[in-house]
């Protein structure tokens, strides 16, 4: 199967140690920009479903604001309590000055 991908936003618009949040085809989608990588999450943590923008993100982990559940950026994976699902992950690419994510 051919992966769709979608424009989320221009490179300038997401510096390294920034991140953003869009929907994009009915997916909550979270993109990291850190440690000069990309990466694309689902935006809502999996423990109460909050969403995961405002956490603080260190060492290819972001932290839920809510509870402190974090979760690997790399690969979605449940890394601390409360949390023990992992959140789904998406492919990112940059295009022509452009990042976007197969969702």
């Amino acid at each position: 199967m051919v992966k769709e991908f979608t424009r989320f936003c221009e490179t300038a618009a997401l510096p390294d140690g920034s991140k953003r949040a869009k929907k994009i085809n009915g997916s909550m989608v979270l993109v990291v920009h850190t440690k000069g990588k990309l990466y694309a999450v689902s935006n809502v943590c999996s423990h109460q479903d909050k969403f995961l923008h405002a956490g603080r993100v260190r060492n290819c982990k972001i932290t839920c604001p809510l509870h402190g559940a974090q979760f690997d950026l790399a690969t979605g994976n449940a890394t601390c309590l409360p949390a023990t699902k992992p959140i789904p992950t998406y492919e990112v690419r940059v295009v022509d000055d452009w990042i976007e994510v197969a969702v």
